[in-house]
């Protein structure tokens, strides 16, 4: 066994603790979430629909617990409040439009033949998430694989230690069985072993781009589904005709809130030339006005980073694209503590040489460059392993459609950025992963087509 430890960004003291199953004690309580799983499926999708969602509100009613425990475990500050409104709202959509979207495929009967194709789930279900936002991620997968009568097994990020045993007694204490929704605490060697074993019938990865590529060599051979949401440097793009304070409001917010830590945060943004000083200027005192310091704080706007090496990772890029020629618009704050706590950073003079236009930086700085075109803005949005969101900025919503059809991303936006409508699929491209979450869509990745071909006259 292993002892799992989620260290507080807020002061580095251990905030929680947990031991590991071991391979047996894992592979045992799998086994009866297996055996749940027929039960649980056999049961009438609205029951299934009406637990789930009773279970969503039990997790509601502990906001206020919810919240300053997340500042206390991954940074944020508690003037946002939790993440029950997305929460919900993800939930609510997959439940609303469940029985549609699950609704068996009708495709021709007549007095010979009845053809058509059912949706079933796929079995157990294991569900990685990540610490960023530890409530919403989660959710996108385990509503909508519970509703379609999968049982589902959560392991959660050690940052983020408690969220799943939350989720768990939440679900629990409003009816849906242990044995259905199971929160289990697993080092990487015995998640992986699992897999390898066949013991998950579909797994839903967030996370690291490593850790998506271990999932896949664990998974090889098996034929499990293996579904990832990964790395991402998503792009901003200002055109002549845009809103410049929606924009640079927007746009900055998406770069910066959360600490930088955000799945479809902005990275990087280009902008017209004839937009671009002003925009710097804007961005600039957006970024001057945050309070950084801990998110326990009603004033605070920016609390610490998640873990001194995330911290440590942005600092290496920030300093490295500066001894490269760029500037750096934002002087060191009082409260940086060269730990968890960093200064946001805003930089110019920034060329795709340096890391921190390439590789995903996950923290509170971005790099704004000058373009002339959209053809230019294209080349450049698309110049990374990435492609997870693109924001796009102009009045004119025929030209977004044209050039969002070129950018390899997952979503495009237009004059938003960094909101995941649970309508639309969350998907990516290229290093960011396979696979697709939320929507109708999701439904049909939480389960298989199983195809009826009845005949009912035979002589």
């Amino acid at each position: 066994m292993t002892l799992l430890r989620c260290i507080s960004p807020i002061d580095g003291s251990v905030f929680a603790e947990r031991e590991t199953l071991s391979p047996d004690a894992a592979c045992s309580a799998i086994d009866r979430v297996r055996a749940a799983q027929a039960q649980w499926a056999a049961r009438p999708l609205q029951d299934r629909i009406d637990l789930v969602m009773a279970g969503v509100a039990a997790v509601g009613a502990m906001t206020d617990e919810i919240v300053p425990e997340l500042a206390r475990m991954m940074g944020r500050p508690i003037r946002y409040g939790g993440e029950f409104g997305g929460f919900n709202e993800r939930a609510s959509y997959m439940a609303e439009i469940a029985k549609d979207a699950l609704a068996d495929i009708a495709v021709g009967e007549d007095a010979t033949f009845k053809r058509y194709i059912k949706r079933v789930p796929h079995g157990v279900v294991l569900v990685v998430a990540p610490w960023n936002y530890p409530y919403m991620t989660a959710i996108n997968t385990v509503a909508p694989a519970l509703i379609a009568g999968n049982t589902v097994v959560l392991k959660h990020a050690t940052q983020t230690l408690l969220v799943g045993e939350r989720m768990a007694r939440a679900f629990h204490s409003a009816g849906v069985p242990e044995d259905v929704f199971m929160n289990v605490f697993l080092d990487h060697q015995t998640t992986s072993g699992l897999i390898a074993q066949n013991a998950f019938d579909f797994v839903n990865f967030t996370g690291s781009v490593a850790g998506g590529a271990e999932m896949e060599r664990a998974a090889a051979g098996t034929f499990t589904g293996v579904a990832t949401e990964l790395g991402g440097k998503d792009p901003g793009y200002v055109m002549e005709d845009a809103d410049l304070d929606a924009a640079v409001d927007t746009l900055i917010d998406g770069a910066m809130f959360n600490s930088g830590q955000c799945c479809c945060g902005i990275e990087r943004i280009y902008v017209h030339e004839s937009l671009y000083d002003a925009f710097v200027e804007k961005a600039v005192g957006i970024v001057k006005g945050y309070k950084l310091g801990n998110p326990l704080d009603p004033e605070t706007t920016l609390g610490p980073m998640a873990n001194i090496r995330f911290a440590a990772e942005v600092r290496a890029q920030i300093a490295e694209a500066v001894a490269e020629g760029a500037t750096a618009h934002i002087e060191t704050f009082a409260e940086d503590d060269g730990a968890a706590y960093l200064t946001p950073q805003i930089l110019t003079g920034v060329t795709h040489e340096m890391r921190v236009m390439r590789d995903e930086s996950f923290g509170p700085v971005v790099g704004i460059m000058k373009v002339s075109s959209d053809e230019e803005a294209i080349a450049l949005m698309n110049d990374s392993e990435f492609g997870l969101t693109a924001s796009l900025w102009t009045a004119d919503v025929a030209r977004a459609e044209r050039v969002g059809d070129r950018i390899e991303t997952g979503t495009v936006f237009m004059n938003r950025a960094d909101y995941l409508d649970p309508g639309l699929c969350w998907t990516g491209c290229k290093n960011t992963g396979r696979g697709g979450g939320l929507s109708v869509i999701g439904y049909h990745n939480l389960t298989r087509p199983k195809s009826y071909h009845l005949k009912k006259v035979t002589t």
